[in-house]
């Protein structure tokens, strides 16, 4: 198996179960933690394949994705009581997740000949895509709408390696490992030193804060 297959399915498992924990505290049952796992783990991966004319999505051409998903989701759910106890470790398997998905999807917009912003995007939607759907789903604010240590921001800036690494001749699991450690290695930075990007507060800018 490559590495960027293994990374994709290694990614789409941790996603899953990010996803799948949220369904749980939620109060779901078995079957709406699979759902809300499976769409966190594959949602920002079919995003970026019907906007780049790649139909139909890759986990419906390779069933693998879903039954990493599933797995991710199954996990998630029967061990949900120790998983919640260490918030520092499931940060860290997120921002893994985060990290593969992205350079991954980006390794495959240079595949299909995009340019640096078309890269960005299919890496950035790829890795955060899944967790926006899984927000409006279980009726929250997307995360990487709100202030806090940068998400869609690290996803961007690993997607922006991969791109300007292309030039040079290393081969693509090369590009993909270094994308996805720039990615883990700013989000958990910014996760430790409260890294944040500059935001009015919802007074300051005149508006009332959905969440009062």
């Amino acid at each position: 198996m490559a590495w960027t297959e293994l990374a994709t399915l290694l990614g789409t498992a941790l996603f899953a179960a990010s996803g799948a924990r949220v369904g749980v505290r939620k109060g779901f049952d078995l079957l709406g933690v699979f759902v809300l796992g499976c769409v966190t783990a594959v949602g920002g991966g079919s995003l970026r394949d019907v906007l780049t004319g790649q139909t139909p999505p890759q986990w419906f051409r390779d069933e693998r994705l879903l039954w990493a998903a599933l797995t991710g989701s199954l996990l998630a759910f029967l061990f949900f009581r120790r998983l919640d106890k260490r918030k520092s470790e499931l940060d860290i398997l997120d921002a893994a997740g985060l990290a593969l998905f992205s350079a991954s999807a980006a390794l495959r917009g240079l595949e299909l000949g995009l340019g640096p912003l078309g890269v960005v995007f299919v890496g950035t939607v790829s890795g955060v895509g899944g967790g926006v759907i899984r927000d409006i789903l279980a009726r929250e604010i997307p995360g990487i709408f709100l202030p806090g240590a940068l998400y869609a921001s690290a996803a961007i800036l690993g997607s922006l390696a991969v791109y300007a690494l292309h030039f040079t001749p290393l081969p693509s699991n090369v590009l993909l490992s270094v994308g996805a450690l720039v990615t883990f290695l700013v989000r958990l930075l910014s996760m430790r030193y409260q890294v944040r990007l500059p935001a009015h507060s919802p007074r300051e800018s005149g508006t009332t804060p959905p969440w009062e």
